[in-house]
């Protein structure tokens, strides 16, 4: 299960990285501004994040497998319309829209509530794996995709990923499963086998529950303000800048996404590791560290471009460690704080968060560009908003010690 997860969001995310590698393409042959691409990216981060909490609810209703075979096919559908566009109100609607929706259902909340059913022991180096997927689609996709756009148009791009989804399909239509009752074995970390939870009640109405529960407590703000953050200096700044940016300064499109596949790598490593280590320290003290020496990398990564290959290998390296590392430690405070049957609802609402910050960056950043004529502005603030998030973290430790207290 955890390997046909990993791969499905794997092909996800090199999904969500296409248009990093196309932007300037693009820009060429529509004549599209750079803004109004940006922009059309930031509503499909805005959809994918609020599509979350809502996935959880049709998989607790419909299962995993279904709400998987559906948003693949949905994928597979407007990936193929792509390459028949011509004006920017089609790009809005099939890559704002239609992908962000479908990509939102693939996102970590599929790991999340995959990693909740089936696994009680390691389920935190189990988050880390999956959502280090993420990173291994740009690792794969990135280079890939961005050598066939050069060597033989954008469109091919898009029918190479096309294909890989058509082998995909029935790989999840044929081996996944819902839950391990469903294969007649109990979570790992467990002797019982019991049912699914039903989900009772109405399908949409139980995220909004979920959620008007959650902002009763001061840890679920903490938390999901240090994701707005997350997502403000991850995909969607560096994810969707990186290689326009690294255009400004005459570096070719191939060598960028080069950059952005070492940094999957790295992430990878890191994000895995971040898993491994949410299971055994304190995940609070784990989020005021990636946030901070994020936030350094970022204050660093202007100097870095004017700085040569050198100093940008650095970077991609010492940033691509801690990419998605913030995920498992936030998923185990979740976790721990608002229980297992609501964890997946409840983190949605927070990668909600995550994905306002990220839609804000996409769009503000090709603003800014488009005005200053340079990224320093944007790489700047979100560095020293991430110094500002490992302060918050550090407020979730104190909120718990102060809510354990009026609890005794």
């Amino acid at each position: 299960m955890v390997s046909i997860v990993f791969f499905v969001l794997l092909v996800s995310a090199g999904i969500s990285s296409i248009p990093s590698v196309l932007m300037l393409q693009f820009e060429k042959e529509f004549g599209w501004s750079r803004s109004a691409v940006s922009g059309a990216l930031s509503i499909r981060i805005f959809l994918y994040g609020l599509m979350g909490p809502f996935s959880a609810s049709l998989m607790a209703r419909f299962g995993v497998r279904r709400i998987m075979l559906l948003t693949l096919s949905l994928l597979t559908a407007s990936l193929a319309l792509t390459s028949f566009m011509t004006e920017l109100w089609q790009f809005i609607a099939l890559w704002g829209v239609v992908i962000g929706l479908a990509t939102g259902a693939l996102a970590n909340v599929l790991g999340v509530t995959v990693a909740g059913r089936w696994f009680v022991k390691h389920r935190g180096l189990v988050v880390g794996i999956l959502t280090a997927s993420a990173a291994t689609g740009q690792l794969l996709f990135l280079p890939l995709l961005a050598k066939i756009s050069v060597g033989l148009g954008w469109r091919f791009s898009i029918y190479t990923t096309i294909a890989v989804l058509i082998v995909l399909i029935p790989i999840v239509a044929v081996w996944m499963k819902d839950h391990p009752y469903n294969a007649g074995a109990p979570p790992l970390g467990e002797t019982e086998i019991v049912p699914p939870a039903p989900l009772y009640g109405n399908l949409f109405l139980a995220p909004l529950l979920a959620l008007k529960d959650a902002v009763k407590s001061g840890t679920f703000w903490l938390l999901a303000g240090t994701f707005f953050f997350c997502g403000f200096s991850t995909n969607g700044l560096i994810g969707t800048h990186l290689i326009p940016a690294c255009g400004d300064f005459g570096i070719p499109v191939v060598t960028a996404a080069g950059l952005l596949a070492l940094m999957g790598m790295f992430d990878m490593v890191g994000t895995t590791l971040s898993g491994w280590l949410s299971d055994r320290f304190d995940s609070r003290w784990l989020l005021f560290w990636y946030y901070g020496l994020r936030g350094l990398s970022l204050i660093f990564l202007p100097y870095a471009l004017n700085g040569g290959y050198t100093l940008l290998l650095v970077f991609a390296v010492f940033y691509g460690l801690d990419w998605i590392a913030t995920v498992p430690p936030t998923v185990k405070i979740t976790a721990d704080h608002f229980g297992r049957e609501k964890a997946g609802m409840v983190f949605g609402w927070i990668l909600v968060a995550h994905q306002l910050g990220a839609s804000a960056a996409a769009y503000g950043a090709g603003v800014m560009r488009q005005w200053l004529g340079s990224y320093t502005v944007p790489f700047m603030t979100a560095g020293f908003l991430c110094l500002f998030a490992s302060l918050l973290a550090i407020r979730v430790i104190n909120m718990r010690k102060s809510s354990t207290a009026i609890e005794s």
